[in-house]
């Protein structure tokens, strides 16, 4: 996918993020931003696995693309279990043709304090936001390879790779820390072969999981609303503001980015 700048001058922004032709799986891909995303890349012509393990909301979204004339299909995984993993990218490959862009949205963040952080709890949330990030760059990164047209793969990771933005997430941020650091690694390893390792730092975005931690209990809702009234721009972001990135991490916009990540917060880091 990655090409070498042409004497003939640049491409026609219309080519430029055109993904016609091009499979992509996006995990976590029914719900929040992973939604956002797969629509993003679906109306720009991909044919989009929606990954999740939420069958029928995968299903359900998979049928709503559809009526609007894109192709997607629904698939349900557990990023976590490296079979599962290992079988999506061959589904991919054998129904669609091959990987052309993964995005490793699937994520989970379920707040508790220290005090209350059980073994349990750290090590499901280090194998969903982390594990599983680095079992579909594995396997996804080995079927590009093996086509020999190189690739995107975009990582949904988070302002807290960089910075905490609220008490009871230090599991969480440890997750998203990894996940930056693994970025560029693959990165550096996976250029020669033309494939691309960008990740996307999404600060508050209105999402399910976001409403749930708002009935958490009074503390999370009073972190919550502390944290929105920190935002710059003065408003939580939206799936689509992240899908928009993520199109244009996709994209022949971004052939010559790699190792890179953009903060998507409204500005929140800035105070």
């Amino acid at each position: 996918m990655t090409t070498r700048a042409s004497e003939a001058g640049p491409a026609p922004l219309s080519e430029l993020l055109d993904l016609t032709e091009k499979v992509a799986i996006v995990t976590g891909g029914a719900n929040g931003i992973g939604r956002g995303i797969s629509r993003r890349l679906a109306e720009a012509g991909a044919s989009v696995v929606v990954a999740d393990l939420d069958d029928a909301t995968a299903t359900e979204l998979s049928v709503d693309l559809a009526q609007h004339g894109y192709r997607t299909r629904p698939y349900q995984v557990d990023v976590a279990q490296d079979e599962e993993v290992r079988e999506l990218v061959r589904y991919a490959s054998r129904e669609l043709g091959g990987v052309d862009i993964l995005v490793n949205n699937a994520g989970i963040f379920p707040a508790a304090p220290l005090a209350e952080l059980t073994p349990a709890l750290f090590d499901r949330v280090l194998a969903v936001n982390l594990r599983g990030l680095v079992l579909c760059t594995k396997y996804a990164a080995e079927a590009m390879i093996e086509r020999g047209r190189g690739g995107r793969i975009v990582n949904v990771t988070s302002i807290d790779a960089l910075h905490p933005s609220m008490v009871g997430l230090a599991h969480y941020d440890a997750s998203k820390h990894g996940a930056w650091g693994f970025t560029k690694s693959a990165a550096l390893e996976l250029a020669p072969h033309g494939i691309t390792v960008n990740a996307i730092a999404p600060g508050g975005i209105q999402t399910p999981g976001v409403a749930a931690m708002h009935g958490a209990g009074p503390d999370a809702a009073s972190a919550l609303d502390e944290f929105e009234r920190r935002i710059p721009l003065g408003r939580l972001g939206v799936p689509d503001d992240i899908g928009k990135v993520a199109l244009f991490l996709a994209s022949g916009l971004a052939d010559y980015i790699t190792g890179a990540q953009v903060v998507v917060d409204g500005g929140r880091l800035l105070t």
